[in-house]
């Protein structure tokens, strides 16, 4: 499915220079810097250009999504369908994200940075809502996250070829 979202996307957006489809690439849900990063490589974009460019992608919905998450969800409770999708969400973020609860600020820079799916910057700051970290701390703790990830997944990918 990962795939075939970024080929979509590229397809899509030939129009626009590869840099920019590397940041709407990072920027995007379930894709985020882990799909920018290699997208860029696929591009001859040099690393630290790509790292950039997938990390500016990747924070660009940290903010919204901190501020916005909880008011929203507040407000689109009094859905049927929206309480129910709330409710799995919130199951499913407490049983990824077990040292979030427990560490806070700490163990969302953990739960960011590890390279695997549904652990980006979007369930994080899900889970900074979910358990309310105040939003400086959310905000620097999802970065850094981001950053450690990038540097992880960037080594891998430029270093193979």
């Amino acid at each position: 499915m990962k795939d075939e979202i970024k080929q979509f996307v590229v397809e899509n957006l030939d129009f626009l220079p590869q840099e920019a489809i590397v940041v709407v690439v990072s920027a995007l849900p379930i894709l985020e810097l882990r799909g920018g990063l290699p997208l860029a490589f696929t591009f001859d974009i040099p690393f630290w250009e790509a790292f950039l460019l997938s990390l500016i992608g990747n924070a660009l919905p940290i903010i919204p999504l901190l501020l916005l998450f909880k008011p929203l969800s507040n407000w689109m409770m009094r859905f049927g369908w929206y309480n129910r999708f709330y409710e799995w969400l919130y199951q499913r973020t407490l049983n990824k994200s077990k040292n979030v609860e427990k560490y806070g600020a700490i163990g969302l820079i953990l739960f960011t940075a590890v390279p695997l799916p549904t652990t980006g910057a979007y369930s994080a700051c899900v889970a900074a809502s979910l358990f309310a970290i105040r939003f400086k701390y959310a905000f620097l703790s999802i970065l850094t996250g981001v950053v450690i990830a990038g540097l992880g997944v960037g080594a891998a990918i430029y270093s193979i070829f």
